[in-house]
């Protein structure tokens, strides 16, 4: 992996990441940002007509986020002799401490959003354009969307496409999800919704984007030197999401049904920055986009959970940037090797160099040929600006 001369030779780096390493376990903000109780709020708001904001009730924070804090900020960053490196170890504490912010004030209203704004950002008047570009072009899509198979199906499923992987995962159930499927980076576990009904086309959907890549991604950053690249890079979601709606595009999962979400998404998340409540940002999706009930109920609570959580526009902002990165005949491969952002690329390269960072060992699977089948999507996707 990495020979002893090199491991001696930047020591300093090495202890430095080892304690971030220790530090960052416990703040895996997937963990906290689910609410517990979203199917009893969820039959409160249709019984009260759409009129009534859900109380959601959050896990209990199992550290001290003002020690979290202080350790972070003791780190001796100017040890790494390196300017490039040393930056982007400073950027990462600087992440770290606002995602322990994020958790801290999980349920606060708009100290929560603040916080998320500060993580993750907010969409540009570009992504809004870009957004109502998607939203011109009708579901026109011919895929099986029919929710049957329930969450064993779904089981043996993702057990069965992992097989084309050298690599184990946990599979665990929960009734406390906010997406059908998510994956846990700190414990290499899929946690899929417990009621949840899956069509056949969203079990291809979750696998080359939970599997494909939030799994490979996962792997490939513990086999690296270096825990940064399984810990995350600063603002890695819009890379790392990205990357899993690509391989969607590349393996022909992606419908229109799909992209329209993604677009919607980034509508909830601007009305969030106009001061809109849950019940507000239903109406414009149910009323005024006629999108159906229950997706316009899952947008709006993944919008507005914790108090306004803006991560949700970045997939479509993610995707755009993965599209032009690929079809300049850039190395996918590099933005696989962990939890990585395409911005510090340079710096990724120079870690290769020096030994501190090896290539990708699993691959994304959808990736080596483009089977996408929909020329409407390549027609929209070389529009987003």
């Amino acid at each position: 992996m990495i020979n002893i001369k090199n491991k001696s030779e930047f020591q300093d780096i090495f202890e430095i990441d080892a304690n971030l390493d220790r530090l960052v376990k416990n703040i895996e903000l997937l963990n906290y940002i689910n609410p517990m109780n979203i199917s009893a709020e969820k039959k409160k708001f249709y019984s009260a007509k759409y009129n009534y904001e859900p109380e959601f009730k959050y896990p209990k924070i199992k550290f001290n986020g003002y020690k979290l804090h202080r350790l972070f900020f003791s780190q001796r960053l100017e040890r790494i002799e390196d300017n490039d490196i040393r930056q982007l170890y400073e950027d990462i504490i600087y992440e770290y401490s606002g995602l322990i912010e994020c958790i801290e004030t999980i349920g606060q209203g708009r100290k929560f959003y603040y916080n998320s704004l500060k993580s993750f950002g907010t969409p540009t008047e570009r992504d809004i354009e870009n957004a109502k570009f998607i939203l011109r072009f009708d579901d026109t899509d011919t895929v099986d969307l029919e929710s049957i198979y329930d969450v064993e199906y779904a089981r043996a499923y993702f057990e069965d496409y992992s097989k084309r992987y050298n690599f184990n995962y946990n599979i665990k159930i929960s009734n406390n999800l906010s997406a059908a499927a998510m994956v846990l980076n700190n414990t290499q576990t899929l946690v899929l919704k417990k009621n949840h009904k899956y069509s056949k086309n969203q079990l291809q959907v979750l696998a080359n984007h939970e599997i494909g890549v939030h799994m490979v991604t996962t792997f490939n950053g513990l086999s690296q030197p270096l825990k940064l690249f399984s810990n995350g890079f600063p603002n890695n979601v819009e890379t790392q999401e990205g990357l899993a709606v690509y391989a969607e595009y590349m393996s022909n999962s992606l419908t229109m049904y799909r992209l329209r979400e993604l677009a919607f998404r980034v509508i909830a998340a601007d009305s969030l920055g106009k001061g809109y409540s849950f019940s507000d940002t239903f109406d414009l999706l149910y009323r005024q986009y006629k999108v159906e009930r229950d997706k316009a109920f899952s947008i709006t609570q993944r919008i507005h959970r914790g108090g306004g959580f803006t991560k949700d526009f970045l997939y479509l902002t993610g995707l755009r940037n993965v599209y032009k990165y690929a079809k300049s005949d850039k190395n996918l491969g590099k933005l696989l090797m962990g939890k990585v952002c395409m911005s510090y690329a340079p710096t990724i390269d120079k870690l290769l160099d020096l030994g501190l960072a090896i290539p990708p060992i699993h691959y994304t699977d959808a990736y080596t040929e483009n089977n996408n089948s929909n020329p409407n999507l390549d027609f929209i996707l070389s529009g987003l600006k």
